[in-house]
């Protein structure tokens, strides 16, 4: 059985050093010019390509249809993403991947795998079907996946479990579907304009229907399975070596097989795409959905019962564990506080409680044995960080406690032979925790 780490024994500033080195920062900024420089190349050429198969005109008609589903993905995503938010550089990585190069190469591979086949078998028909069904998903889904790869090893610090994995997936398909939808939407438009068609029966209102409005979720469903690999992945320990190289395969298996079956529903039939769509894309959705929200909610669980163990060590007051461990009282502390400090304020609550959510999830992992080796370098830098916010934090959480602690009941005495009745207990009296 593991052994729980030792708690922190003063709140003063924690011992331990840190893993950085000297040449760390240069190697930093190599490594962020590199993939600056790579996604800026594959935007580039993806715009050139986008823009010759579609047309000047075209490419911003599919532009501007193909970015109206865009905020609400990314919206949805982030909110998974708050009980432990992960830096935004990480998600504007992951859809620039996805939207630049996932898509080049995709568009390239693609294009070389349905050529080659249409030429050795002389059937184009054929080849465009094996391209769809086989061809497609393997490239597609291996090319979004790279970016979760990248995260889960260079910034392993922000990929902690399963919503990480989802949320990341999520944007880099979310980008890879915005390129995708603007090269459809744009031939589209071409081809009503060499037809002459407009209005509802043209070709680019089917398109828009079927990939904007029925089905805007489908490439993130796919993704968000590798995803869901690389974040049970994350949740394992450094002996769990098999666990953490044989769950991300699986998962890129499961979404090249989900996308595949999605893909070949036009194969099916004239009904074939909806009895698809709504016996088995929509029920795997919600069944996901519920997936995630309930991991999102047992993320919370974990908040509440880790933190108790840095209360009685000092670090956090008895309120905060309650206070962190509930998403309306963190939005009600943030609030007080940029209510009566400003909006800085609120931005330093919104860190502290980041930070608290790693302390916890760290601190569940060296509990279960699956901490590495930096456990307590990081647990000091994560202290250090609530240390240094607590003054404008603590108080602003304690008040969200106490205006969001369920109701006490209390036992009234008998009252002329009446029996013992509940009633609600007294309400807290007026507190600002800011007062002098």
């Amino acid at each position: 059985m593991a052994t729980s780490p030792p708690y922190p024994t003063h709140p003063g500033i924690p011992a331990g050093g840190t893993l950085r080195h000297a040449h760390w920062w240069h190697r930093r900024w190599v490594r962020y010019g590199a993939l600056i420089t790579l996604l800026t190349l594959s935007g580039l050429v993806i715009l050139a390509l986008v823009r010759e198969q579609t047309g000047t005109e075209g490419f911003l008609v599919g532009l501007g249809l193909a970015i109206l589903p865009v905020p609400l993905l990314i919206a949805v995503f982030r909110w998974l993403d708050r009980v432990e938010p992960g830096p935004w550089r990480n998600l504007v990585f992951a859809f620039s991947w996805g939207a630049c190069a996932a898509a080049l190469v995709a568009i390239i591979a693609n294009s070389f795998a349905t050529r080659w086949i249409a030429t050795a078998t002389a059937d184009p028909t054929s080849a465009d079907t094996w391209g769809a069904t086989v061809i497609a998903p393997v490239v597609e889904e291996s090319a979004k996946a790279a970016a979760i790869l990248l995260l889960f090893l260079f910034r392993r610090r922000d990929f902690t479990g399963i919503v990480d994995g989802v949320v990341i997936a999520g944007v880099t398909a979310t980008g890879f579907a915005f390129t995708e939808n603007i090269l459809y939407l744009g031939t589209a438009f071409g081809t009503d304009q060499l037809a002459g068609h407009s209005g509802i029966a043209s070709v680019t209102a089917a398109t828009f229907f079927v990939r904007v409005i029925m089905s805007p979720f489908a490439h993130p469903l796919f993704t968000v399975l590798t995803g869901i690999g690389f974040g049970i992945a994350a949740l394992a320990g450094e002996r769990q070596r098999l666990r953490r190289v044989l769950l991300p395969p699986a998962g890129l298996l499961l979404a090249m097989g989900m996308h595949a079956f999605w893909n070949g529903s036009a194969t099916f039939g004239d009904y074939g795409f909806f009895a698809v769509y709504g016996g088995f894309m929509v029920p795997a959705f919600g069944l996901l959905t519920w997936l995630v929200i309930w991991t999102r909610q047992r993320e919370l669980r974990t908040v509440r019962e880790e933190l108790p163990a840095y209360v009685v060590a000092g670090w956090l007051s008895p309120a905060e564990p309650f206070a962190l461990g509930s998403m309306r009282a963190r939005r009600l502390a943030r609030e007080y506080a940029g209510h009566h400090l400003g909006r800085p304020a609120g931005r330093t609550v919104a860190q502290y409680e980041a930070y608290a959510t790693s302390l916890a999830f760290l601190r569940r992992r060296g509990r279960l044995g699956r901490a590495r080796a930096d456990f307590v370098v990081r647990e000091g830098e994560l202290l250090q960080e609530l240390w240094n916010r607590r003054d404008i934090a603590r108080p602003a959480l304690e008040y969200a406690a106490r205006a969001t602690a369920p109701p006490v009941p209390v036992l009234l005495p008998p009252v002329h032979g009446w029996a013992p009745v509940h009633g609600p207990a007294t309400p807290y009296p007026a507190y600002n925790p800011y007062r002098t």
